[in-house]
C-alpha cells in the first residue's frame, strides 16, 4: 500500500441559491397607487430636466466652438509653430553645451584615468599581495578555530552537567511537589470566586432576559421590516424607475407635438409665403424694375465717361495750341499707335524737374523749373 498518498480534499459546499420569495398581498395592494402618485410627481420634473438638458447641450456646443476657435486653435498653432521649433533649438543647444562636454570628459578623461590609474593597480595588488596573505590567514584561522572549538566543547559539557545537577533537578522537584498542588488549589478558588457567579448570572438572569427581548421586541420589529418596510421601499424605488422612463416617453411625445405645431403654425406658413409670395415678387422686381434701371444706369455711366473723355481731350488740345502760340516752334509729336493709324499727335514738352541745392540729382518733391526760360534754356546755379 502507498501510505504517502494524500487523501482527497473535501469539495467546498455549493453556494445556496436564494429562492425568490412570493409577493405578499400588501405588495400587490400598494404597487399601483404608489406608481400612479410617483408618475404624477415625476412627469413635470422629467420634462424640466429634458428641457435643461437640451439647453445645456446647445450652450455646451456653443462654448466648445468658441473655446476651439479662441483658445485651442491659437494654442495648437503656437505649440506647433513656436514652442516645438524653439524647444528643438533649445534641446540641441542644451545638448551641445551641457551634455556633450560631460560625455567627452567621461569618455576620454575619467574612464582612462580610473581604468589605468586605479583599477589596474588595485587588481594587481589584490592578485599578487592580498590573495596570498588572505590564504595564509585563513589557514591560521582554521587551525586556531579547531583548537578553540575543542576547548569550548569540553567546557560546555562540564557546564551543562553542573547546570543539570544544580538547577534543573531542584527546579523540577519544586514544580512537581510544591507549585502544582498550590496552583490547583488557587485555580479551584478562582473558579469559585470569579467564574461560577458570572456563569450563574448569565444562565439564570441574562439568558432569560435576552429571550424575552428577542421575543417581545426584536422579532416584531424584524417582521415589520421584512414584511412591510422592505416591500414598500422596493416598490417605491421601482415605481420611481418606471415613472422616470414613462415621463421620458411623455416628454419626448410633448416635444414632438410642439415641434409639429411649430412647423405647421409657423414654419409651413413662412415657407409658403417665402416660396409663393416673396420669391415671385423678388423675381418680378429683379426682372421688371431692377434690370431696366440697371441697364439705364450702365448706359448713362458709359455716356458720362465718353463725355468726360471728350472734354479731357478738348482741354488737352486747347492747352497744346496755347503752348504753341506762346512759345512757337514745332510741336512735339507722339508716335502713331500702328501702321494704319493717322498722323502723329502733338504733345506738350516735359517740364524739367528742379534740382536740389549743391547736388546734381533731382528731387521729385521740389518745385519744378520754369517752362519759359529767359536765358535760352539754362538755369542759374544758386549758392
Amino acid at each position: 500500500m502507498d501510505f504517502e498518498k494524500q487523501p482527497p480534499r473535501p469539495q467546498p459546499p455549493a453556494p445556496r441559491r436564494e429562492v425568490p420569495q412570493a409577493e405578499g398581498c400588501l405588495t400587490a395592494v400598494i404597487r399601483i397607487p404608489v406608481r400612479i402618485v410617483v408618475l404624477v410627481l415625476v412627469v413635470p420634473v422629467r420634462m424640466v430636466w429634458d428641457l435643461l438638458a437640451v439647453c445645456g447641450k446647445a450652450v455646451g456646443r456653443a462654448l466648445g466652438a468658441v473655446c476651439q476657435l479662441l483658445v485651442v486653435t491659437p494654442l495648437v498653432w503656437l505649440y506647433r509653430k513656436v514652442v516645438v521649433p524653439v524647444a528643438k533649438v533649445l534641446g540641441y543647444v542644451a545638448h551641445a553645451l551641457l551634455v556633450m562636454p560631460w560625455v567627452l570628459l567621461w569618455k576620454y578623461v575619467v574612464v582612462p584615468v580610473v581604468r589605468y590609474g586605479i583599477v589596474a593597480p588595485a587588481v594587481w595588488l589584490y592578485r599578487q599581495v592580498l590573495t596570498p596573505v588572505g590564504h595564509g590567514l585563513a589557514r591560521l584561522g582554521r587551525t586556531v578555530g579547531h583548537a578553540l572549538a575543542a576547548a569550548a566543547r569540553a567546557v560546555g559539557t562540564a557546564v551543562a552537567w553542573l547546570v543539570r545537577v544544580l538547577v534543573v533537578v531542584p527546579v523540577a522537584w519544586l514544580y512537581a511537589n510544591v507549585l502544582t498542588p498550590v496552583g490547583r488549589v488557587l485555580a479551584w478558588v478562582g473558579k469559585a470566586v470569579f467564574v461560577w457567579p458570572w456563569v450563574a448570572l448569565w444562565r439564570y438572569v441574562l439568558a432569560p432576559l435576552a429571550w424575552c427581548v428577542m421575543t417581545v421586541l426584536v422579532t416584531p420589529v424584524a417582521w415589520l421590516w421584512r414584511v412591510v418596510l422592505v416591500p414598500a421601499g422596493r416598490e417605491t424605488a421601482a415605481a420611481f424607475g418606471h415613472a422616470w422612463r414613462i415621463a421620458g416617453y411623455i416628454s419626448r411625445a410633448v416635444g414632438r407635438a410642439l415641434k409639429w405645431l411649430g412647423w405647421n403654425l409657423v414654419g409651413r406658413p413662412v415657407r409658403w409665403v417665402w416660396l409663393g409670395v416673396c420669391t415671385p415678387v423678388g423675381h418680378w422686381v429683379r426682372d421688371t424694375l431692377w434690370a431696366p434701371v440697371k441697364r439705364v444706369g450702365l448706359e448713362a455711366g458709359r455716356a458720362a465717361r465718353g463725355a468726360l473723355r471728350s472734354a479731357r481731350e478738348t482741354v488737352r488740345q486747347a492747352r497744346r495750341d496755347a503752348w504753341r502760340a506762346l512759345v512757337g516752334g514745332p510741336a512735339d509729336t507722339r508716335p502713331a499707335a500702328g501702321p494704319g493709324a493717322g498722323p502723329a499727335e502733338a504733345v506738350e514738352p516735359v517740364r524739367t524737374p528742379a534740382r536740389t541745392l549743391g547736388s546734381k540729382t533731382t528731387a521729385p518733391s521740389a518745385a519744378p523749373a520754369s517752362e519759359i526760360s529767359l536765358l535760352g534754356g539754362s538755369t542759374a546755379r544758386q549758392g
